[in-house]
């Protein structure tokens, strides 16, 4: 489809990578020329060595400092001059109200904002995150208030929220759950021998729960419950609630939890667990669950908004109330000691993911997406549903 252009943007290489690169392959085997913007990081080199045209953007994903806000926008703006693309795409709070603005301010025919949780700005606790809510209000409000775009949020719970505040209007809102996964790649594997291994697939940051599961891995040596509990992931820097890799380092050396870092074949991360957890504070929909779900691994998470759009409370796992070492050790000890449970919530949690995650049933819907606002900019349709 010559001419037309797609820029997905979003506050990481390493999201564009693990979460929408099947997107970006879906728009280009239609013939769409597709472009990616993030700030730099370890998988900016894999998206191009993949043939896509990435853009850096520097972002500070941390704070609010005007100065480096008004640098970011106007990275933006220079970027959607170059590129001058036909729809955006943005992923995470940063990218969908700066990017939405320069949008609005350049005329770009169609805008997309993806809202994949609601992060430290909407879910954070204390005076900073209040304040910041308080002066960004009117500001996301602006900025979502155009009729050439489509707000996208992951769970019913984070669009009514956003209604609540009244950031965006009901009839630009879309739900799509999650983003889809490759069924054959995410495929059931035979359960290890040996003691069961929990998994945590996750960010290292406080509001993951790393340190609820932590907690909890205690209580379960007390109970002399025999577990390995392995946090598969790595610190963030660029979010203010990064777990530092000292405080890593120390609580594997005092074998509480197994810590490695960051896990470069989830497949193999998936494959050695018995039991997949995510005590998280607040989500959108976990791709890490979804994946864990398509692998035949049973789940423990929160009970939460997110987490509830995959982990059906037992049938293909458990839900915990958040923050409560005590409930997520119990629930990690009713799995890890019945193998009948965890192989029926392992069939249970192949179904669910094939029915509604794969990578064909959610690109698709974003296509239509897409699709909608082309036609409304009087764009050619990109053609959305399956390939």
């Amino acid at each position: 489809m010559s001419g037309t252009k797609v820029l997905l943007v979003a506050n990481t290489d390493w999201y564009l990578f693990n979460h929408r690169l099947s997107l970006a392959e879906n728009l280009r085997r239609r013939g769409i020329e597709v472009h990616l913007a993030s700030p730099g990081g370890g998988f900016a080199a894999r998206l191009r060595q993949a043939g896509f045209a990435w853009h850096e953007v520097r972002m500070d994903r941390k704070g609010f400092n005007p100065i480096r806000e008004v640098r970011t926008l106007n990275r933006l703006r220079d970027l959607y001059r170059q590129v001058a693309p036909t729809l955006v795409h943005h992923f995470t709070i940063k990218p969908v109200l700066y990017g939405s603005l320069e949008g609005r301010w350049r005329d770009v025919p169609a805008l997309v904002n993806s809202i994949t949780g609601r992060g430290y700005l909407f879910a954070g606790r204390g005076i900073i995150p209040w304040l910041l809510r308080i002066a960004l209000r009117p500001v996301f409000a602006h900025a979502l208030d155009t009729p050439n775009q489509k707000v996208v949020f992951q769970n019913p719970a984070d669009l009514e929220a956003f209604l609540a505040l009244r950031l965006v209007r009901r009839e630009r809102c879309v739900l799509i759950r999650g983003s889809g996964i490759d069924p054959q790649r995410f495929r059931p594997r035979p359960e290890p021998a040996g003691d069961p291994v929990v998994v945590m697939p996750s960010r290292m940051l406080r509001d993951k729960g790393v340190q609820d599961l932590v907690e909890a891995s205690r209580l379960l040596r007390r109970r002399r419950v025999r577990v390995r509990v392995v946090l598969a992931g790595a610190p963030d820097p660029g979010n203010p609630t990064s777990i530092p890799e000292g405080r890593l380092r120390q609580w594997t050396a005092e074998g509480v939890v197994e810590w490695g870092g960051w896990s470069e074949d989830m497949v193999e991360t998936y494959a050695a667990a018995h039991v997949v957890v995510l005590p998280s504070h607040a989500e959108g929909v976990p791709r890490a669950l979804i994946e864990a779900a398509a692998m035949g691994r049973p789940i423990v998470a929160t009970d939460l908004p997110g987490c509830r759009e995959i982990v059906y409370n037992g049938r293909n796992g458990l839900l915990v109330p958040v923050r409560d070492p005590q409930a997520l050790s119990e629930a990690i000890q009713t799995l890890v000691e019945d193998p009948a449970l965890r192989r029926r919530m392992a069939a249970e949690g192949r179904a669910i993911a094939l029915e509604n995650y794969t990578d064909e049933i959610v690109n698709g819907m974003i296509l239509l997406v897409y699709d909608e606002l082309l036609a409304g900019a009087g764009q050619p349709a990109i053609g959305g549903g399956t390939t």
